[in-house]
């Protein structure tokens, strides 16, 4: 009994001690990666054993920095351990810039491995880049519309073949920048024209006259043609812009127009207030007669006789008014008896 005691212990005891050396051998191939080390030697790559460790500890992942050094060696790149690793710690793509520069040399394109890192660092993709420098890109513009000096509208679509610029990655506009110029361009040619017909029959002129104002100036790409995929007829924006003036003229007159009526009929009321107003100064001065005459009779300026005598004279002359009028009346329905 004590016997089998003993050896579960000594059982117990050798698994512990396994699991101990398990441990520690795991441990330490975590830190010392001896399988990228076996690569990096039957690669012809000398990276030594306490660099890799070193890298655990700046917190840099090994493989990433030794599969791209094994693949720019057997490329024929001069690169070492401290340019991949100090491009990782600057948080860029060491594998994508690898493979841009063995791109770049095998296309015979000059690029060395600072400016390879700046344009990667610069949130460029340079490996797409450098495919671009091979094999040129196609970009298409949107519909762009463009009126003539005859007022009719075109709407042009192009075709803009462009290539990457290494030296200018840094620092150069983008495709935004290029389409923009292009549509600028295209709206002074089609601007310049006298006639619609003349841009739709030769729209290759849109493409010449683009093409020599420069526009990759300043840009990452270098244009290398301008085709004119598309060009349709639009609206005649002339005859609208006549129409809209004409329309525009007609209201301001209408306004104007209305200014003066309104002007008309307030001087209208305004002189019929004043008539009322000396209407009523007459009616009040007649109202006043029968007092002044009564006061001149008390005063002894004025007799009964002289009250008759005004009074004949007053009907005479209104019998005077009313047979002027009749005459006048007999005058209008008969003209033959003036005559």
């Amino acid at each position: 009994m004590f016997a089998a005691s003993l050896l579960g212990a000594a059982n117990a005891g050798l698994v512990v001690l396994v699991v101990i050396v398990i441990c520690v051998i795991a441990l330490f191939l975590h830190f010392v990666p001896l399988g990228l080390w076996i690569s990096a030697l039957a690669a012809g790559v000398n990276v030594g054993i306490f660099t890799l460790v070193g890298m655990r500890f700046r917190r840099v992942s090994p493989a990433k920095i030794v599969m791209p050094l094994i693949k720019a060696n057997k490329a024929g790149l001069h690169v070492n351990v401290n340019q991949l690793e100090a491009h990782y710690l600057a948080g860029g793509d060491v594998d994508k810039v690898v493979d841009a520069l063995i791109a770049a040399e095998r296309a015979s394109i000059p690029l060395t491995f600072e400016r390879s890192a700046a344009i990667d660092l610069a949130g460029r993709d340079v490996l797409e880049a450098v495919q671009m420098s091979v094999n040129p890109k196609v970009i298409e513009t949107p519909i762009i519309s463009a009126v003539a000096k005859n007022g009719i509208e075109l709407k042009v679509r192009a075709r803009v073949t462009v290539r990457a610029n290494i030296d200018r990655l840094v620092g150069g506009a983008g495709e935004g920048t290029i389409i923009a110029r292009v549509g600028e361009g295209i709206v002074t040619t089609v601007g310049s024209s006298n006639e619609h017909t003349d841009v739709l029959e030769n729209p290759d002129h849109i493409s010449r006259t683009v093409l020599s104002k420069g526009l990759d100036a300043g840009t990452a790409f270098e244009i290398l043609s301008i085709d004119i995929a598309d060009v349709d007829v639009g609206r005649n924006i002339g005859a609208q812009l006549l129409t809209d003036q004409a329309e525009a003229d007609k209201n301001i007159a209408q306004a104007k127009a209305e200014e003066r009526r309104a002007m008309a009929v307030a001087k209208e009321q305004e002189m019929r207030a004043y008539t009322q107003e000396m209407q009523a100064k007459v009616v009040e001065a007649q109202a006043e007669v029968p007092n002044a005459i009564a006061e001149a009779m008390r005063a002894g300026h004025m007799g009964v006789m002289d009250y008759y005598n005004m009074n004949n004279v007053m009907a005479d002359t209104k019998m005077r008014e009313n047979l002027a009028a009749d005459g006048v009346d007999q005058l209008e329905i008969h003209p033959s008896t003036a005559q």
